[in-house]
């Protein structure tokens, strides 16, 4: 596989140079251009490049040495060598009778393919779904899996966005696992990077304006979006989702740091791009899902495109992550000072969003804008207790589990995986793993190897955190320590968290007023010298003491107790708690007529 080399994997886009020659094994033949730039064979090919798949590369100009494919579908030999032909088509798929999921109702799960299984592959994580759909899940989130230097890092660093790493498998995996997926019921969201590329093997500026020089975001130059010649590139954006989305079947992308995307167009690309989308949902008859990771709280980005948004099917929502946090913690530091109420959490559960065009002591200014709680669906919204940023993002890259008891676990996910919001789970939150999962980064270059590791400690010295206990990214361990241990999951206090997280998505599944869309069914209560938050939704009502005291509270109406994590009880309705304790409740009748 395959058979046949398609043809337009041979052109390519390099509107600025003189000359372009394609090698294609050991030939060198030469190319003609277009007027919009795209360089095409000038001749057939020989006889013998007929059939594939065949190594080739594209030499620009004077250059003595081939440059990778920018839409290479396969990097063998690494993202500084040769791309190889792939025919997308080619492979059997199984699926035919996949209808695909929508994302209202769903639960998430993001994984990281390389340190999901101790092999850190797409074959071998297949051998795990069956967990995942015995536990509920509806989505599996993939990390970024386009091709990037070295053997492993999180996959923000892809410089080949048209590509799946190797070392997770390649395309023909990356398939199988897409079509494994179907056949257990799970549909697939890949993360994407659209904002930036990473520092080694990004040839792409030297085929075409893909980048802005001089115009920058964290992570370097600004993807290139309404200057000139942009037209190609936001194509090559439009496509790459195409790809994903049409030839690989997946049911969904996650669109990484979308404030990133600086775009001064009348159409911006996240607007064009579901546009595209959907117009592809309709040919493909069934759902297909954008999600925004995104902090500014703009409820355009999910607003319809009939009311004047950009039509994305939902975002993440860094504001629940916070005030739960901050609940669960007591941490006040940086950005978490704002949430430093449990009525912060309640805020969240009844509007959205904390930061609604209030003060953001951490910005020094007003953020966000308010939801249209009356038309917007609060599945619209994707929120978690802990995820890969999260937790990497400490100086240990520790997990919830280092720092919390088994109680107030359970509370995160009883809090979590029943809001009205799409809740998402981080791989081994189910199970409360014990391994970290911290920044790793395997640069060859020793120079950029050296700037990351010194990078990594001038952060955190910043935040006047403790230096000693920060890995080094490049040290090849830092990697192996945040692989998951599959040994876990059916030993004691990790099996009896597992087994809450079922019992929590089957709850999801049996009482409607769960998923119920509506925020207006959202009525949230607190106090925060008592430790205690109420959250009453039609019929269930979620009960929590995040005190280290017992505490009780008063009910509307009366209720029963569905579930408890820790100590609990009712009586009519008075509702006793003890420490770090929660309740699920079903409230009497009476509740639907408030």
């Amino acid at each position: 596989m395959p058979t046949v080399i398609p043809a337009e994997q041979l052109t390519v886009w390099a509107p600025r140079a003189e000359r372009v020659t394609l090698q294609a094994g050991e030939h060198r033949l030469a190319m003609q251009r277009d007027e919009a730039g795209w360089w095409f064979p000038a001749a057939p090919l020989p006889a013998e490049l007929a059939s594939g798949p065949i190594d080739y590369g594209f030499i620009l100009d004077d250059d003595e040495r081939a440059l990778p494919d920018p839409r290479s579908r396969r990097q063998p030999h690494g993202v500084h060598e040769l791309s190889q032909t792939f025919d997308l088509t080619g492979y059997p798929w199984s699926d035919t009778l996949w209808t695909g999921k929508q994302l209202a109702g769903g639960v998430i799960y993001e994984l990281h393919v390389g340190t999901f299984t101790p092999e850190g592959t797409l074959t071998a994580a297949i051998e795990r779904l069956d967990h995942l759909a015995a536990v509920g899940i509806d989505f599996v989130e993939l990390m970024p899996v386009n091709a990037f230097n070295g053997t492993h890092n999180w996959g923000y660093d892809g410089v080949l966005w048209y590509a799946v790493h190797e070392g997770y498998g390649g395309p023909l995996a990356y398939q199988q696992f897409v079509d494994a997926c179907h056949q257990r019921g799970l549909g697939v969201i890949q993360d994407v990077v659209y904002n930036h590329l990473g520092p080694s093997g990004n040839y792409l500026p030297r085929f075409g304006p893909y980048l802005i020089e001089g115009q920058q975001n964290t992570w370097g130059d600004s993807v290139n979006l309404d200057g000139e010649d942009s037209d190609e590139v936001r194509r090559y954006i439009i496509e790459n989702a195409m790809m994903w989305l049409r030839d690989f079947h997946v049911d969904g992308l996650r669109l990484d740091a979308v404030h990133a995307l600086q775009d001064n167009r009348a159409t911006h690309i996240l607007e064009e791009l579901a546009v595209e989308v959907e117009a592809l949902s309709a040919f493909v008859a069934r759902p297909l899902t954008l999600i925004a990771e995104s902090d500014l709280n703009n409820p355009r980005l999910i607003t319809p495109r009939e009311g004047g948004g950009y039509g994305l099917t939902a975002q993440w929502s860094d504001d629940f992550h916070h005030a739960l946090y901050v609940s669960l913690t007591g941490d006040t530091s940086g950005y978490y000072a704002d949430f430093d109420s449990l009525a912060a959490l309640g805020k969240v559960y009844e509007n959205g969003f904390f930061h609604d065009g209030t003060r953001s002591s951490f910005r020094g200014r007003t953020h966000g804008d308010r939801i249209d709680t009356l038309r917007t669906p609060t599945w619209r919204l994707v929120v978690c207790s802990d995820n890969h940023d999260q937790i990497g993002n400490r100086a240990a890259g520790d997990r919830l589990a280092s720092r919390l008891d088994r109680q107030q676990l359970g509370l995160a996910a009883m809090l979590t995986v029943l809001s009205p919001f799409t809740p998402m789970i981080f791989m081994g939150e189910e199970w409360g793993a014990s391994t970290p999962w911290q920044f790793f980064t395997s640069h060859p270059e020793p120079e950029l190897a050296e700037a990351v590791s010194k990078g990594r400690l001038e952060e955190f010295e910043q935040m006047d955190w403790d230096l000693s206990v920060v890995p080094d990214p490049q040290d090849p361990q830092t990697f192996m320590n945040s692989k998951l241990n599959w040994s876990e999951p059916s030993k004691g206090a990790h099996a009896e968290l597992l087994a809450l997280y079922t019992r929590l998505i089957e709850l999801r599944r049996t009482y409607p007023d769960v998923v119920d869309p509506r925020f207006d069914r959202a009525v949230a209560r607190s106090d925060d010298d008592r430790g205690w938050l109420l959250v009453e939704r039609g019929q269930i009502a979620l009960a929590a003491n995040f005190s280290d005291r017992a505490t009780a509270l008063d009910l509307s109406v009366p209720g029963e107790v569905l579930l408890a994590v820790g100590t609990g009880e009712v009586t009519a309705e008075r509702v006793r708690l003890g420490p770090h304790s929660g309740l699920v409740l079903l409230l009497s009748d009476d509740a639907t007529a408030r």
